[in-house]
């Protein structure tokens, strides 16, 4: 398999496969475009009826974004004024934007920006070794937006705290007693489970699914605009010293020294 991000077709469902399982399938910045350009180039095509989102190997669906692209006091490669140099914002707002509904099929760790990735997906189906869970706060990053408040849609509000105010880690039993996910298999079977609901889909009026979706989005739309706060202040706060004591932390392998930033600056 040669590309960042695969495309397969068939009879009408489109598996999009994120494709860098030796960075646990985090995204750096081509391969986050990739992504953003697939979505979007499937809102086109109107024989596509469904999509199924997933990813290379067994280990990882996606840890979010790839901490070799950051660079203290900017962010990611290719940040600018407009963003944090990838685009996962608007990866999210695309894949909610699609008239198809979208599947994941987790396949491993869904963790940061993953398992959001996952979070805005119409569905979601996980491998019974699949693992999920929030990381930011740990090592100096957050999703203020649909990676809260849209996760508290999901799991309840205690729960969607408790991902963040904690950052640990699910089991995909966990995870479905939660409702984060809608079914568990097993890893060997967890395509061909996503490829029979897809089934489901395509045996269906696509326009009635088409204004369904918009309807169950339009009760969460509004956090849109809390979506763009939240990666405006992520952009600003990356240039700050607590997001650089929590990406130092993780790339030495340490404990972040957060205290230092709780006691009121008297200088």
């Amino acid at each position: 398999m040669t590309g960042s991000i695969l495309i397969h077709d068939d009879a009408h469902v489109r598996t999009i496969t994120i494709n860098r399982p030796d960075r646990m399938n985090a995204l750096n910045r081509p391969a986050a475009q990739a992504l953003l350009d697939a979505i979007a180039e499937t809102r086109e095509r109107a024989e596509i009826g469904v999509v199924i989102l997933t990813a290379a190997g067994d280990r990882a669906f996606c840890t979010g974004a790839d901490v070799k692209e950051f660079t203290v006091g900017s962010g990611y490669d290719g940040a600018s004024w407009t963003g944090i140099g990838l685009p996962m914002e608007e990866i999210q707002l695309a894949i909610r934007a699609l008239p198809q509904p979208v599947i994941a099929a987790v396949n491993g760790f869904a963790i940061g920006g993953g398992n959001v990735l996952q979070v805005v997906c119409d569905m979601s189906i996980a491998a019974a070794t699949a693992t999920f869970g929030q990381v930011g706060p740990k090592y100096g990053s957050f999703d203020a937006g649909f990676g809260s408040a849209l996760l508290a849609r999901l799991v309840g509000e205690r729960k969607a705290r408790e991902f963040w105010f904690r950052c640990r880690t699910y089991t995909a039993q966990e995870a479905l007693d939660m409702g984060l996910v809608n079914a568990v298999v097993a890893p060997e079977a967890l395509m061909e489970t996503a490829r029979a609901w897809a089934q489901d889909v395509l045996a269906l009026s696509p326009t009635a699914l088409k204004m369904l979706k918009a309807s169950f989005n339009a009760d969460s739309d509004h956090m849109a605009g809390l979506n763009a706060i939240a990666f405006a202040g992520l952009k600003l706060y990356y240039a700050g010293p607590e997001a650089a004591e929590g990406h130092a932390a993780f790339a030495e392998k340490r404990a972040p020294a957060y205290n230092q930033f709780r006691r009121p600056d008297h200088d």
